[in-house]
């Protein structure tokens, strides 16, 4: 009988042993660092620093153990249950335990697989077909102020082209913290590089009827748009793209040329990507403008006019946005959700990309509900104490802008 005792004990310590073993780099963090955080995190790539090999990752363990767990990276702020999305970057909360309890039991390495896992592509084994870049190096004021500044890049296309993808490639990663970039076939926004935002100058040329007013955004995590297979959007001949970018401080001198490289469409285009941009004349509860020290609501109601397939949608507000909602509602009385985020963040905007075309019929209406604070209550309020704020391109204007890709 003692025997017995013993042989249980031992087993049932031996078990608690193999329950309790801590989880190891190889055998399971690492599927979940390179499926997930290097795609950006790569040589090369938009993360400021490479997590694909094990000593990269342990010099970062305790960092990245902190922003997982507080959900801080990976950089998603669309509500996964709401909607989800095709490049949606959210992790599991048994991802995160994971990592936690990895980075809690000293980070041991395993046992190599032999295998190595193939980071996650986004057309980079593809070269692109157009990469346009700014005429003149950019030099960033030393002051440590934020500098909002125009650019002009001629595209000098031939003819009118069909693009499956666009991306915007930042000249100086450290300081450029997020970029718009539009269309202009008029190509009478010229001589605009440097333009500050401030400049009345800016003011004039922004009443030039632009062919796209949002033809894409890029903030550090934003991943190159792309459209689906058969699909393209057209970049009309001779276009000029206007670049709207957003420097962050910098105490010293330094210098920005960034680039735009475009993708065309190898596949018979069958659907031209069009564009519906729900913006500030759209509100059902004008005017747009936010008091000082108000918190407000505004609503969109639009109906759809012809059958829409969204392939992606871009929410945009600036420092003072709060939250943001949109669906749809059918005729028939069907909710389709469309996107939402609880907590706004302006240095996180993205392209939200539907798993499948998301189809709206004609007749449905798209609701919209934007939420505002303008309070010292809001940490990102560039006004202290809180000013007006009105409509404006400015960063430290507001707007209130949806954004439809759709076939």
């Amino acid at each position: 009988m003692k025997h017995s005792i013993v042989f249980l004990n031992v087993f049932l310590m031996a078990s608690v042993s193999v329950c309790s073993q801590s989880p190891t780099y190889y055998g399971d963090v690492e599927p979940i660092i390179i499926n997930e955080c290097a795609k950006c995190h790569k040589p090369g790539g938009y993360g400021p620093f490479s997590l694909t090999t094990y000593n990269e990752v342990r010099k970062k363990g305790t960092f990245i153990s902190h922003v997982v767990s507080t959900r801080y990276m990976p950089p998603w702020k669309a509500d996964p249950d709401f909607r989800s999305f095709k490049n949606e970057m959210v992790l599991t909360e048994e991802e995160i335990k994971t990592i936690v309890d990895w980075v809690d039991a000293g980070m041991p390495k395993g046992t190599p697989t032999g295998k190595e896992l193939p980071i996650p592509e986004f057309l980079e084994s593809r070269s692109p077909d157009l990469v346009v870049t700014m005429e003149e190096p950019y030099t960033l004021s030393n002051e440590g102020i934020e500098d909002y500044r125009f650019f002009n890049v001629p595209t000098e296309l031939p003819e009118d082209t069909y693009i499956q993808s666009i991306n915007f490639i930042p000249g100086n990663k450290r300081q450029v913290h997020h970029s718009r970039v539009m269309a202009d076939t008029t190509n009478r926004i010229r001589g605009i590089n440097g333009l500050s935002e401030f400049d009345p100058k800016a003011m004039e040329f922004q009443k030039e009827p632009l062919a796209d007013e949002f033809l894409y955004g890029w903030v550090p995590g934003n991943l190159p748009l792309l459209y689906p297979a058969g699909t393209g959007k057209k970049l009309y001949a001779n276009t000029d793209l206007i670049l709207n970018i957003h420097y962050a401080p910098t105490g010293r001198t330094e210098q920005d040329q960034s680039k735009v490289a475009f993708y065309f469409a190898k596949e018979k285009v069958e659907h031209e990507i069009m564009t519906l941009t729900l913006v500030e004349r759209h509100i059902s509860n004008p005017p747009f403008f936010i008091k000082a020290n108000t918190k407000p609501t505004f609503y969109v109601s639009y109906t759809v006019r012809e059958d829409m397939r969204v392939v992606s949608v871009l929410p945009h507000m600036h420092f003072l946005g709060k939250s943001f909602k949109a669906l749809a509602v059918t005729p028939s009385g069907k909710d389709i959700p469309i996107i939402k985020i609880d907590e706004w963040d302006f240095n996180w905007q993205s392209t939200y990309q539907y798993d499948e075309p998301l189809l709206i019929p004609k007749g449905s209406t798209i609701l919209v509900v934007a939420e505002y604070d303008n309070t010292e209550d809001n940490f990102a309020n560039p006004s202290s104490p809180p000013k007006d704020v009105g409509l404006g391109w400015n960063s430290t204007d507001e707007m209130m802008n949806l954004i439809f890709y759709y076939y």
